[in-house]
């Protein structure tokens, strides 16, 4: 998994706004949704989110997802856990202190910004702290009521 994380943060430049008009569709079946209910088709979408961003990014399914605002990178994928930048342990050649054989997630997040090109609106965005009651749910359905100014509650 984690040539094809690293595959997707080289190609960051095309992927995010590949990413980003995706999200954009699916606001398009707002109304789809509503009349189907979001409850309903959660379990569907999570598994296709899953499935989908699991493969390309390695993604933990957190359902608060932020590969737009870190150059296509997971921060999940950190063994820590953080979402607002690196720890103080990364090694001298990039790689993770609690595991020298991958390169910091910080690290390749910065990269796949720079080559987005927009770090002031991606990497430099600070991030809420994950709600671990929402792993699992899913993100695109959660960006569809956002931009709508829905209500996001817990769980949908």
């Amino acid at each position: 998994m984690k040539r094809v994380r690293y595959w997707s943060v080289k190609n960051a430049r095309w992927l995010r706004p590949v990413y980003q008009t995706l999200e954009s569709g699916l606001v398009l079946l707002h109304p789809i949704f509503k009349r189907l209910g979001y409850q309903r088709v959660e379990g569907g979408f999570a598994a296709l989110e899953k499935l989908v961003k699991g493969f390309l990014f390695d993604s933990q399914s957190c359902g608060q997802c932020t590969l737009g605002e870190t150059g296509m990178a997971c921060p999940m994928n950190c063994p820590k856990s953080l979402r607002n930048g690196p720890c103080g342990g990364v090694r001298g050649n990039g790689h993770c202190e609690v595991d020298p054989s991958m390169v910091c997630v910080w690290v390749t997040s910065w990269e796949g910004s720079k080559r987005i090109g927009d770090i002031e609106s991606t990497i430099q965005v600070i991030q809420a702290p994950v709600d671990v009651r929402l792993k699992g749910t899913s993100a695109w359905l959660r960006a569809v009521r956002k931009r709508l100014g829905l209500p996001l509650g817990g769980r949908l």
